[in-house]
């Protein structure tokens, strides 16, 4: 139950959002991440809000720093004093992993860089997180989310038509460049196994975007065809998006031409009527088909209509506000929800990790995924303990 990467040591000097996340998926995994903290301030994150939580008598904590931070130790070292440095350096001999965002080349410059780490410890990986990437012609350029999301093309696709790009509304290429660096890690540990040594791995909030790309990448690469921001319907798919009906919104997807012509039968509509009768001729009329579906909407509620979809055997659903979707019984039974003891605020609630486990055998499948997490630290909460135990 204490996760696959149970007795790995993650030094974490990571800070904001993208590094942090990384680590604390390899802390979910069940690995002791020990995160490196500037002593007063402490992680930009803490000081990111509002909301902020304050006990009574205690410190206030940022909730955004709670969302990256869960099953982490926070150690304080100041990296320009020559005994904590001597600290760090102990941390990277004892280590299997380390985690770094600063800009490009700034570690090397604390003393820290890739040959040094490599003779500390010669097993060690090194996970590098950049904004636009370590080298190019633009190489060590500062990256912040919104930014990286513009520069990556993915504003460009979002929003409600070609002259409103908007931003997604989390920080995505934070998140994606932390998933894909212990993605990275994970794969630098296995080869680890086979040859001894560790290796550095590098990604980019600009990678991350890019990467994620998927059909809209190639249809500029392969089929010359720059696609934008057409609001909440496919570019691919149709009927594939959002539709008005009495006194509220459904989402539904037809993804196959069965599920068309389910959909036409449940409404009364012609599935072959000139057209409609393919997927690449809705696409073509994708404005007809959006007005054709929400006349014959008009006039049922959402519920109604989500009951009437489920029971043609069509895809669909409603859009969720946070609150709902975390009251919901799906998410919480997928462990979207852990409850932890957090040292200032008690019992919180926070977003769970999104990955399950389980092991086969003779008599079926016995889950062992990590059940208990720990709360996001108080800054520097781990120093007695880690320093006595580098002293040991």
């Amino acid at each position: 139950m204490s996760g696959p990467l149970d007795g790995v040591l993650v030094v974490d000097l990571t800070r904001a959002l993208a590094g942090p996340h990384a680590a604390m998926m390899l802390g979910d995994l069940g690995a002791r991440v020990i995160k490196v903290e500037s002593p007063g301030s402490g992680d930009d994150s803490r000081g990111w809000g509002p909301p902020f939580v304050q006990p009574e008598g205690g410190d206030r904590e940022s909730t955004y720093f709670l969302s990256a931070n869960r099953n982490k130790e926070s150690v304080t070292l100041d990296l320009k004093d020559d005994g904590d440095r001597e600290l760090l350096r102990e941390l990277v001999r004892r280590a299997d992993v380390l985690l770094e965002n600063f800009r490009p080349g700034t570690l090397a410059r604390l003393g820290f860089g890739t040959e040094v780490l490599a003779e500390l410890n010669p097993r060690l990986v090194t996970l590098s997180i950049s904004g636009f990437g370590h080298d190019g012609p633009e190489g060590g350029r500062a990256g912040y989310d919104q930014i990286a999301q513009g520069e990556g093309g993915l504003m460009s696709l979002t929003g409600s038509g070609p002259d409103d790009p908007q931003k997604v509304g989390v920080p995505i290429s934070d998140l994606l460049a932390g998933m894909y660096g212990a993605y990275g890690v994970v794969s630098a540990l296995y080869e680890r196994e086979r040859t001894g040594r560790g290796t550095v791995v590098r990604t980019s909030l600009l990678s991350a975007v890019v990467g994620v790309h998927a059909y809209q990448g190639t249809a500029w690469t392969v089929g010359g065809q720059v696609n934008r921001a057409q609001g909440n319907h496919h570019p691919s798919i149709t009927p594939y998006g959002l539709f008005h009906c009495q006194g509220g919104t459904v989402q539904l997807s037809c993804g196959s031409e069965g599920l068309w012509r389910r959909l036409c039968t449940e409404f009364g509509l012609d599935a072959e009527a000139p057209g409609m009768a393919t997927n690449g001729e809705r696409v073509g009329n994708r404005e007809q088909v959006i007005e054709l579906l929400e006349r014959a909407f008009a006039d049922i509620s959402p519920e109604e209509l989500l009951a009437r979809l489920a029971g043609a055997g069509v895809p669909a659903g409603k859009v969720r506000s946070l609150d709902e979707v975390y009251a919901w019984g799906q998410t919480q039974s997928q462990g979207l929800l852990v409850d932890v003891e957090h040292a200032t605020l008690g019992r919180v609630s926070l977003p769970g990790p999104p990955l399950r486990f389980f092991a086969a055998g003779p008599d079926g499948e016995t889950e062992t995924t990590r059940r208990e997490h720990a709360a996001p630290p108080v800054l520097g909460s781990a120093n007695e303990a880690v320093r006595a135990w580098l002293g040991g």
